[in-house]
């Protein structure tokens, strides 16, 4: 790898005799993309011309994993930013691959996700005394089954539903068609709901779709909020929880069980599996924990 197609040393030049920055400050920007460099040697990136975005939020992801505080993870991009217009001023780049990096307060709060006994009492908390109980039960089992987005949820139609398979069509961002594979517990849950309470619902305005509320129209996102809010509250759960917490939920139980990334970016919909590898930094962070918390010398 040829260190010199990074210009480190005329980057210190630029830092000390054209912006006028301190010592200490071209001491630190040296020192951070230093390790810029060692990482992209690990990733044979031998040209800062060849360096991504997506490349650029993984060596963040990496600062992140070895431990460094979010201050010094600011002043590293901060210094990412400045060497990448250093070179395009001179010419030595095309393109700046740091503009659509994120500030670490966008990242650095891992999602709130559940344990796995915490979905179990969310799910258990549904009386079979509940006049919506088998709706209720279906919905979050598919919510947490599927790993869906609220609007999947609530945009679900009868017909995309293929049981007999193990699963069911949803229509993501963008109105982007994807099969989601879904468990017995959602089947059977999905399947009682079809059968004991869904059609006395239907009075013909609830346009094909799977959830309908009491008056039988479709169930509308703040409904379906305020289902969760109600069995969240039962069981005793004192952590805030959206739907969109049983998605995160799906995705790192499924990362902790050991699935393939790809796997489950493919059922989450994400389009750039970048997206998807914030839950690898939370099943991280959950080892973290469990090491510092039984390690003799954690």
């Amino acid at each position: 790898m040829n260190d010199r197609a990074f210009l480190i040393e005329r980057f210190g030049e630029f830092l000390s005799l054209e912006q006028g920055s301190s010592a200490r400050t071209t001491e630190a920007y040296g020192r951070d993309l230093g390790r810029l460099v060692e990482w992209c040697k690990a990733k044979a990136i031998g040209d800062p011309s060849k360096l991504t975005p997506a490349d650029l939020r993984a060596f963040v992801y990496y600062l992140k994993d070895l431990g460094l505080a979010p201050s010094s993870i600011r002043r590293s991009m901060s210094a990412i930013r400045t060497y990448f217009k250093f070179m395009i001023g001179e010419r030595a780049v095309e393109r700046d691959p740091s503009l659509k990096l994120e500030t670490p307060k966008k990242w650095r709060t891992l999602p709130e996700v559940l344990s796995a006994d915490d979905v179990r009492r969310l799910i258990e908390a549904i009386s079979l005394d509940e006049a919506m109980c088998f709706r209720d039960r279906a919905m979050l089992e598919l919510g947490y089954g599927g790993g869906l987005r609220v609007s999947e949820w609530i945009g679900i139609g009868v017909q995309d539903l293929m049981l007999d398979d193990g699963v069911i069509r949803v229509f993501g961002k963008g109105a982007k068609e994807r099969l989601v594979p879904v468990g017995r517990a959602a089947i059977g849950a999905v399947g009682m709901y079809l059968r004991e309470l869904r059609p006395r619902l239907e009075r013909g305005e609830g346009k094909g779709r799977l959830f309908l509320n009491t008056r039988g129209k479709p169930l509308s996102r703040m409904g379906a909020w305020q289902i969760l809010r109600k069995y969240v509250t039962r069981a005793g759960i004192s952590t805030r929880v959206t739907p969109h917490t049983l998605r995160h939920s799906f995705a790192t139980h499924l990362l902790e069980g050991g699935a393939d990334l790809r796997a489950v970016q493919e059922m989450l919909g994400h389009v750039d599996i970048s997206t998807t590898q914030i839950y690898t930094h939370v099943d991280r962070e959950y080892l973290r924990s469990v090491h510092k918390q039984y390690h003799p010398r954690g």
